[in-house]
């Protein structure tokens, strides 16, 4: 893509730069956000976007970019930092689908924390997770039973994963399973980068009568390597919202219950 000569040239090369300095500190930027703080229209952001997008130095997602390639994910303080009032209303969203008295399992990631941050007032809980977060966040719930999965601790982010964490978890048949993603194709695949994690998600599922799916909209159109499953396995989506129509068919197909909590577009 050819850029303009001389002083404009240097213009939009700081520009991008700074676009790249902001999403480094943030996880994330929206269109939004980069046109207001730098003063130029929505479309001169998108252009920038997906020039550093095609240089590999940005994630493109609908309506904004991620900081990290496609075979590997943001670090764990980042991601909690990506569309976080998102992540709470989808908890809040998704803890309400759990009923009293159930059992079920929680996997790895900041999205799966948000529910689990909003189960405190649930009484008669079994919950087995294989994230350290979790177990940490309910350890002081009053009424639930929290079984921590053992096997390898992935110290980044507090996931047990690995082949011991699946013969565990192969223990249990639960109600429901709370399962989160790195990234959703528009063919309704869940995918994620790290294979050891990914088998843990895909034993969960297996042992689970009902699975819950939780995802913000950043992570639709993103790129991870590894498939967990396809929408068929699914039952709920809780979501903000969901505006790929691809997407959306693939949810329809699978028969899966799209909950949408709202949000800016």
């Amino acid at each position: 893509m050819n850029e303009l000569p001389g002083h404009d040239s240097d213009i939009v090369a700081k520009r991008r730069e700074h676009i790249l300095e902001l999403a480094r500190a943030a996880g994330s930027v929206s269109v939004e956000y980069l046109a207001e703080r730098l003063e130029v229209t929505p479309q001169t952001i998108r252009k920038d976007l997906n020039v550093l997008a095609e240089r590999s130095l940005l994630s493109r997602v609908h309506g904004g970019a991620l900081v990290t390639s496609g075979v590997s994910n943001l670090a764990y303080d980042a991601r909690r930092r990506v569309a976080s009032e998102a992540k709470s209303g989808i908890g809040s969203a998704a803890a309400a689908l759990v009923p009293d008295g159930a059992s079920l399992f929680i996997n790895v990631g900041t999205t799966v924390e948000a529910v689990a941050a909003n189960l405190s007032h649930h009484r008669d809980l079994v919950i087995i997770s294989n994230n350290l977060n979790v177990i940490d966040m309910l350890s002081g719930h009053p009424s639930a039973q929290l079984v921590c999965v053992g096997g390898s601790v992935r110290t980044a982010d507090r996931a047990v994963v690995g082949a011991l964490a699946m013969r565990f978890i192969d223990n249990f048949k639960v109600d429901y399973a709370i399962i989160g993603v790195s990234a959703l194709d528009s063919d309704g695949s869940l995918l994620d980068f790290d294979i050891d994690e990914v088998e843990v998600a895909q034993r969960i599922i297996s042992n689970a009568r009902k699975v819950i799916l939780v995802a913000d909209n950043t992570k639709v159109g993103r790129s991870a390597p590894v498939r967990i499953c396809g929408m068929d396995e699914i039952d709920f989506l809780v979501c903000d919202r969901i505006e790929d129509a691809e997407l959306r068919a693939a949810i329809a197909r699978g028969g899966v219950e799209l909950i949408e909590t709202g949000g800016a577009h």
